[in-house]
């Protein structure tokens, strides 16, 4: 016997289920000529009688109808492929696994993986916090999807996306005076109540030796580990601070935080990480794709929350 074709298979149940040529033809966008044509030759390969023509009509023998049972059995399985395929496609009972800095885990996942879940819903994340340089050794490890570094440095096995870079801010508890400037100067940290990142931070090395530069000397009155921390300090009126952008929105959205723009710009860059050895996902660039455009909305959320409210005078120092 001769190769059947899934073209075969496709007319002879066209035929079965609508029961005439013209029918089958019309369902398959075909003529009913090459459906007639097609059907002779399957029986022919087949060497079965699968139909009687009686008066211009087709009507199904017994083989023709045990033939059919198998059909069926096979149509289920396909259907359930093209299910399947179609859950995968809307990442049904998929996971995305993502390993990044604190930072990213309490002031920007958040946002951006909301809007994700209500696209798709069944998808579900493992968010795993990690500080350098275990970040670095995991996704170089190729043990999770997908990173977020503030590191430009690129660890060895991935390739870096840069998402986006605005600049550090600052952070002011609400009704401080200084808010009535547009933007704030080293020389307005002069005296103030300080509140710093750790000495190990790579920011806090930049600000200390960018006011000790400026001659400005701070009352550093506390240091924590986390600019969550330092935001919350803020909120309690404890003092002031300079601190990446996402975790002043948060704070400055929840109210009791303002922010205004630092007159020395410190960039902030926000990478993703994706490791080179992992199979490729559709989930993951879909994913990466959102993130892109979540990233493209914080500039201007960022300027709306750092600019002075229209109507206040400057301060004076």
């Amino acid at each position: 016997m001769s190769a059947i074709s899934l073209r075969q298979i496709e007319i002879f149940h066209a035929v079965m289920t609508t029961g005439n040529l013209t029918e089958a033809a019309a369902l398959l966008h075909t003529s009913q000529p090459t459906v007639s044509r097609e059907l002779a030759r399957f029986e022919k390969q087949v060497q079965l009688r699968l139909f009687d023509r009686i008066r211009g009509r087709l009507v199904a023998t017994v083989e023709g109808l045990r033939l059919f049972e198998e059909v069926q059995r096979s149509y289920y399985g396909l259907e359930r492929i093209k299910t399947a395929a179609d859950g995968i496609r809307q990442f049904h009972q998929a996971q995305l696994s993502i390993a990044c800095l604190p930072v990213f885990s309490q002031s920007l996942l958040p946002a951006v993986c909301r809007p994700f879940l209500d696209r798709y819903p069944e998808v579900s994340f493992s968010v795993v916090p990690q500080e350098s340089p275990l970040l670095e050794e995991w996704l170089s490890a190729q043990r999770h999807d997908l990173g977020l570094t503030e590191n430009t440095l690129t660890p060895a096995g991935t390739e870096r996306i840069p998402l986006m870079t605005l600049n550090e801010v600052c952070v002011l508890p609400s009704g401080h005076p200084l808010l009535a400037n547009d933007q704030l100067t080293p020389q307005d940290f002069g005296g103030e109540n300080f509140i710093s990142l750790s000495n190990t931070d790579s920011y806090r090395q930049l600000l200390d030796a960018l006011f000790s530069e400026q001659q400005v000397n701070r009352r550093m009155v506390m240091e924590t580990h986390s600019a969550a921390s330092v935001c919350a300090m803020v909120q309690a009126g404890i003092g002031l601070s300079i601190v990446n952008p996402l975790t002043a929105l948060d704070y400055a959205a929840a109210g009791g935080v303002e922010l205004r723009p630092f007159s020395i710009e410190v960039p902030f860059t926000v990478s993703l990480i994706r490791p080179l050895h992992r199979p490729s996902s559709t989930l993951v660039s879909a994913f990466i794709d959102h993130l892109h455009q979540q990233a493209a909305s914080f500039p201007a959320r960022l300027a709306a929350l750092t600019a002075r409210p229209p109507g206040d005078a400057p301060g004076q120092r």
